[in-house]
């Protein structure tokens, strides 16, 4: 058991902060309250001074597949050689002794969704995975947990210029329509005898798992929407970055949207709204939204200072820490184990010696399944 006393919870179940103490064992927040009277098998953290949180969650990343400090051949993001790739599994790809593993641990990042690139218009399975670990296998919280698709110019400079399909945004719908057209009805026919490529699609039509669409200009938010609803399925609006352009028609569409890499360059003529202000204007329209650094577009262990300058064009601190905890937890379908400090869920945890949205403040503990794995050095 491992007990945390003295130390002062940002549960996320209510915005109220409240000084008390935290009981973990075998891997799980067992109890919360105030003046827990340690036992002699106990091992005590004292967090006086300290504030506590749950882990922070990156909803959409492609930590441990696009690996750091590495050349291209450990560039497995995106197979190149079919623009519908459905069956192909993040978890065969990611390396979990991938550097950013362990600059997400300092900042306080315990899981994250990570998955295929944006070069194909339907790219495979993501994966949630916890941040800590050595076999990948050990880290799964939920794969398959979406699958990939990919709107505008992504796609179409990846296969256009070669004189392959598709090389205009008519084309990728088409081809998406067409792919979820033969899974609608191999599924309606019984799904007998049974296709590896069809079955990959079982937990999107059943409702299990979301659409998970790579959207940044306004035309192709509404394009993924309409696909969605055509086949009546579930689906994030990932990067969103012309979102605050058209807030209450996705607020109306019900579909939340995990928004960013807002602190990356305006690199291609889709992103040239990109802005801080989009999650609050999204926030405030009522659209459920988590942030995401969409690493390593914009390096993994800045999501809080994301959320930070999310702050400070306008979202409530309340709003911002919701979007890398609880409500990047729901959006990831993941909220039942992470994303809160409860009784019950899993005793992953941040421990700052401040705000974690101000610039100054820095990580004392991580914990994933109530182990420390990453301490701050300790200074002379």
């Amino acid at each position: 058991m491992l007990f945390i006393k003295n130390g002062l919870l940002y549960t996320m179940e209510t915005e109220e902060a409240i000084p008390a103490d935290l009981l973990i064992d075998k891997g799980k927040i067992c109890r919360i309250g105030k003046n827990i009277e340690p036992s002699g098998d106990m091992e005590i953290l004292d967090a006086s001074g300290l504030r506590v949180y749950p882990g922070f969650i990156d909803a959409h990343s492609h930590i441990g597949i696009l690996e750091e400090k590495k050349a291209s051949p450990c560039d497995e993001s995106n197979e190149g050689t079919n623009p519908i790739t459905p069956c192909i599994r993040a978890i065969d790809a990611i390396n979990p002794m991938d550097s950013a593993f362990h600059n997400a641990l300092a900042a306080g990042i315990t899981g994250v969704m990570t998955g295929p690139g944006s070069s194909n218009p339907i790219g495979g399975q993501f994966a949630f995975i916890k941040t800590h670990g050595r076999r990948i296998d050990d880290m799964i919280v939920r794969a398959p947990c979406a699958m990939k698709l990919a709107f505008g110019e992504n796609p179409m400079t990846n296969y256009g210029p070669n004189g392959n399909i598709p090389s205009t945004r008519m084309a990728i719908a088409s081809l998406i329509r067409e792919e979820l057209s033969l899974a609608q009805q191999y599924f309606q026919g019984g799904g007998e005898p049974m296709a590896f490529n069809m079955e990959c699609y079982r937990d999107v039509f059943e409702g299990k798992i979301p659409l998970k669409a790579h959207v940044h200009r306004a035309d192709d938010i509404f394009t993924a929407i309409r696909i969605a609803e055509e086949f009546g399925l579930g689906l994030t609006l990932d990067h969103c970055t012309e979102g605050h352009l058209i807030a209450e028609a996705i607020a109306e569409s019900g579909y939340p949207a995990i928004v960013g890499p807002s602190l990356a360059s305006r690199s291609k003529s889709e992103v040239s709204h990109l802005d801080f202000k989009t999650a609050a204007i999204l926030q405030k329209a009522g659209v459920l939204v988590a942030l995401t650094t969409d690493h390593p577009v914009s390096r993994i262990q800045y999501l809080p200072l994301c959320a930070g300058l999310a702050v400070k064009e306008g979202m409530s601190e309340w709003g911002a820490l919701r979007a890398i905890t609880i409500d990047a937890a729901r959006i990831c379908r993941v909220d039942d184990r992470l994303g809160s400090l409860k009784e019950g869920k899993d005793a992953d945890l941040v421990l700052y010696d401040g705000n974690p949205l101000e610039i100054a403040s820095s990580v004392k503990y991580t914990l994933v399944n109530g182990e420390i794995v990453w301490q701050a050095p300790k200074t002379p």
